[in-house]
């Protein structure tokens, strides 16, 4: 079975430069707040083109943080997608605010500039633009439409889980947006050995209430500055794994992107690769898009390829949101997608015999359109 992801394979091509740097680590005794912590900080700040990164516990802390720090709390309503797997939903549920769903770009299924006027009230806060499967979201038509409706005050908060490196018009993601949440999971573009993230911002005001919120909310040890503080620091481990893969990320993403074409040189009408023709996209995720999507993931797993859906609930459809406080406008496109979608192998290390191997049996898909 060719897995659907495997990150022992980047592993293995930096296996030594890895071993070394966390053995140095674990005799150095600093396991928490030591050296390579502040060095990933600054490299990965410098990388995105940003002026702070505060590196924490995870992407979901990251999400979460960024809303406190953007004084998100109840009564507040924040315009995000379903169909980006509940994460920023879930973030909007630990600080109180209520979530709104609007719908996603047919081409990309992406947060859609164009829905954001009509989901606007005076009490919308922020606007988290998911930048899913690794297409980037279009944050200046997100400011546009702000600014046309006179709500230049609302922040927009961008979710670069699965966009580690992507650029648009020469600017990375992280860097677009008021305040933007990383998450360093083992399998993304650029992924530790076990959980981590980071909150990355132009802003140092910003910057400061994260490194507060994620220690407790201390100014100094012991004494508080912030409330909602917990522990949410990432281990100095995993930032020192960060710190040897982050040179690499931009070829691991041309190598992603590499595969995504042949994947979608391979399907047929009307099967489709979503974003295969974005030039933003560091293709996290390679998502075949078909009318029939049961009998095509039943011809990829007699072939031996595994594949899942990303994702196959929206996030107002989910049994506990049922009865929570929440707002979705018309999603016509994010309804029919999530019955669509099929994700594929899609990472560094493939071989080519498995390359080859995925795109034919792509070809060969029957599809009916019934």
């Amino acid at each position: 079975m060719i897995p659907l992801n495997d990150p022992v394979r980047v592993y293995r091509r930096l296996q030594p430069a890895i071993d070394d740097t966390v053995a140095g680590v674990l005799a150095s005794g600093r396991w928490m707040n030591g050296p390579f912590t502040e060095r990933f900080a600054a490299s990965f700040a410098d990388w995105c083109g940003a002026a702070r990164c505060v590196p924490v516990g995870n992407g979901s802390d990251a999400l979460e943080l960024a809303l406190r720090a953007l004084a998100v709390g109840p009564g507040d309503e924040v315009i995000t997608v379903a169909n980006a797997g509940a994460f920023a939903t879930s973030a909007c549920r630990l600080v109180g605010a209520t979530p709104v769903w609007i719908d996603v770009r047919a081409d990309t299924l992406g947060l859609d500039p164009k829905r954001v006027a009509d989901a606007v009230t005076p009490r919308t806060k922020v606007i988290v633009a998911t930048h899913l499967f690794g297409i980037v979201v279009d944050i200046p038509a997100i400011r546009h439409a702000l600014d046309r409706i006179g709500r230049g005050d609302v922040r927009i908060l961008e979710d670069c889980a699965q966009a580690q490196g992507a650029r648009r018009d020469g600017q990375r993601v992280g860097s677009l947006g008021d305040i933007a949440a990383f998450s360093f999971y083992p399998t993304k573009n650029l992924g530790a050995f076990g959980n981590a993230g980071a909150v990355v911002t132009n802003d140092n005001e910003l910057a400061d209430s994260v490194a507060s919120l994620q220690s407790y909310g201390w100014r100094q040890q012991f004494r508080q500055k912030l409330p909602y503080g917990r522990n949410a620091r990432i281990d100095e481990l995993q930032a020192a794994i960060l710190c040897v893969k982050l040179p690499h990320v931009d070829d691991w993403n041309a190598e992603r992107r590499q595969i995504l074409e042949r994947y979608a040189a391979a399907v047929r009408p009307p099967a489709t690769i979503v974003g295969s023709v974005d030039p933003t996209n560091v293709c996290h995720l390679a998502v075949l898009r078909t009318p029939d999507r049961i009998a095509a993931a039943r011809a990829l797993a007699d072939a031996k390829i595994a594949t899942t859906v990303h994702y196959p609930v929206l996030d107002c459809d989910q049994m506990p949101d049922l009865n929570l406080p929440g707002r979705k406008l018309p999603l016509p496109v994010s309804e029919r997608a999530r019955d669509e979608i099929l994700s594929l192998p899609c990472y560094p290390g493939l071989t080519e015999v498995e390359i080859e191997h995925i795109a034919q049996t792509l070809t060969k898909l029957r599809i009916s359109t019934q």
